[in-house]
């Protein structure tokens, strides 16, 4: 079940209590992972993230795409997350909630569900120490993998193409109906949810400010090593990404990238607690103009090939000449073609784990459903 392959235990401090977060944080972490785990922090002062064990993923949902010492670097390097716990019980229990000595845990407003269709939040819920956030509207992990698998330039407009419409089928919708929790959606930004994610804070004197540019698309534990290792270059850094348009990224990358467009991009590196400012819509071409206006002491870029500019000149040949670029070598070679390949090599599994998923929550809406019109007509027979 694609969209529940990873999940997450919270915990913090509020107002001298302790509040725990149980929920999905899907194995491709993307910003909508994010915003639920901002909203987590929101409620209190330190948050912290439980992972599940790849045994466990694959019991409940389904062989996840990220091996889980993968998951555990990507969910500790998301900047609201204070501290997580490895191997985290799928389950969460009021043994778990005592044992970080939480007051209650925090889940986003859809439904997480067992091998045999059990809310796994029934027992802290009766008990009264649950709580919900919002899920962020018009994203979704189904949508991210219907663009890998169709493989088309097309996929940011061309949302009605009927082989897109069959993937929507095949993803999001079970044999019995369609669950809100689980489907294709469209994302729209604003200004307000840029705010949300961006730190605020502009470079201080002492800082060191470093430039790094790319598509990363498909925001994952690569771009995260990478980014680390930037951060690690300077005792006070301040690190700055370019983020290229999509019709850039797609020039160099080809194929049918970027997968992420601009806007879905900018709150996944803006989430990461290495990255202290995104530049959206960098020019290809890291020149003259751009070092000069954010005065950059250092341009960073990884083992990947640098793709020359559209007259087949070096991008980096200003910060080459200033002196001031270096190669970084992460130790991860793990690129985004890599993560595509590994979707399209399971495809099979993740269409039927989705549509088990969805089916097991429309069984839980319709008896939801049922028990309501009982209570009503109990009432009404009163």
């Amino acid at each position: 079940l694609f969209l529940h392959i990873m999940q997450y235990i919270d915990c913090g401090l509020l107002n001298g209590r302790k509040q725990i977060n149980t929920g999905t944080l899907y194995d491709m972490v993307h910003y909508g992972h994010s915003n639920q785990l901002r909203q987590a922090k929101a409620m209190g002062d330190f948050l912290i993230v439980g992972v599940h064990t790849d045994a466990e993923i694959s019991k409940h949902k389904g062989p996840p795409v990220f091996t889980q010492a993968e998951r555990y670097k990507m969910v500790r390097a998301i900047k609201w997350v204070d501290e997580i716990v490895e191997g985290a019980p799928y389950v969460t229990t009021l043994e778990t909630l005592d044992k970080y000595n939480c007051d209650f845990c925090v889940h986003g407003d859809d439904i997480t569900l067992t091998v045999d269709g059990k809310d796994t939040y029934a027992e802290v819920k009766r008990e009264g120490r649950y709580r919900e956030c919002k899920r962020t509207q018009g994203v979704s992990t189904t949508d991210l993998v219907g663009r890998m698998l169709l493989m088309t330039k097309a996929h940011h407009s061309n949302m009605d193409n009927p082989d897109y419409q069959q993937h929507t089928d095949n993803f999001g919708k079970g044999p019995k109906g369609h669950s809100p929790w689980t489907g294709v959606s469209q994302f729209l930004q604003t200004s307000q949810k840029i705010i949300q994610f961006a730190s605020g804070k502009e470079p201080q004197p002492g800082d060191t400010i470093i430039y790094v540019a790319g598509a990363f698309d498909l925001f994952h534990i690569g771009h995260v090593d990478f980014l680390e290792m930037v951060y690690k270059q300077a005792e006070r850094p301040y690190v700055i990404v370019g983020l290229h348009f999509d019709q850039e990224v797609n020039r160099y990358k080809g194929k049918n990238y970027p997968i992420m467009n601009i806007h879905e991009r900018t709150l996944s590196v803006l989430a990461c607690r290495y990255v202290s400012e995104v530049v959206i819509g960098a020019p290809y071409a890291v020149g003259k103009d751009l070092l000069d206006h954010f005065k950059v002491d250092l341009v960073c870029h990884g083992k990947t090939e640098v793709f020359p500019d559209k007259d087949g000149s070096d991008p980096y040949a200003e910060p080459r000449k200033r002196g001031i670029f270096r190669i970084i070598n992460s130790g991860n070679n793990l690129t985004t073609d890599d993560i595509v390949q590994r979707i399209i090599e399971n495809r099979l599994q993740f269409e039927a784990r989705n549509q088990k998923k969805e089916a097991k929550e429309m069984a839980v809406i319709e008896a939801m459903k049922r028990r309501e019109q009982q209570e009503q007509s109990g009432a009404a027979a009163q």
